[in-house]
């Protein structure tokens, strides 16, 4: 099961878990009401997991691949894992599901404070266009995960600051009207 908590003030090692002490947990209602969607899936049996065929099939996941990042896997490691760990949005959902390893993605709440969402085998996470959020190994240095998309894939992160972009708008609005 997914667990996630807000982060602490440190600038050490983004790999670290960064807990604050005490620990503040965040709950899966809380990660819901900013428009995260959590999933448990069968990562041993992927290729021919009925669950995931319906959320692909439901949610119009038409395209997927596999990525793995470890520093003997992917090309240009020490800038992606760089580039990742940037605080940035996207246009379009980011969907990704773990099936090996574990790793960090960390999501803006409402007041603009880090939250950690810690990710491991069998996890899959939506999160919302227009949320800023990043991405991180964490002290295992690896995971592989596939990455959903609806129709062609669109890699572009807008980095921090991009509020000016309608997915951002649009998102702000969601978190406004979860608010009421």
């Amino acid at each position: 099961m997914v667990e996630a908590w807000y982060m602490d003030e440190s600038q050490e090692d983004q790999r670290a878990p960064h807990r604050q002490q005490p620990n503040r947990a965040v709950s899966l209602e809380q990660l819901r009401r900013l428009g995260v969607v959590y999933r448990r899936l069968d990562a041993d049996n992927y290729e021919t997991d009925p669950c995931l065929q319906e959320i692909r099939r439901a949610e119009n996941y038409s395209w997927m691949d596999i990525v793995t990042i470890h520093k003997d896997k992917l090309p240009n490691y020490e800038e992606k894992i760089k580039t990742f760990y940037e605080e940035h949005l996207h246009l379009d959902d980011e969907i990704r599901y773990i099936l090996d390893g574990s790793g960090y993605f960390d999501v803006r709440d409402k007041d603009d404070k880090w939250i950690r969402i810690s990710m491991e085998k069998g996890d899959m996470i939506t999160l919302p266009a227009g949320i800023y959020h990043r991405f991180t190994l964490d002290e295992n240095n690896y995971v592989k995960a596939m990455r959903l998309f609806v129709g062609e894939p669109v890699w572009t992160a807008y980095n921090r600051p991009a509020d000016d972009f309608p997915a951002r708008k649009q998102y702000m609005k969601f978190l406004a009207d979860k608010a009421q």
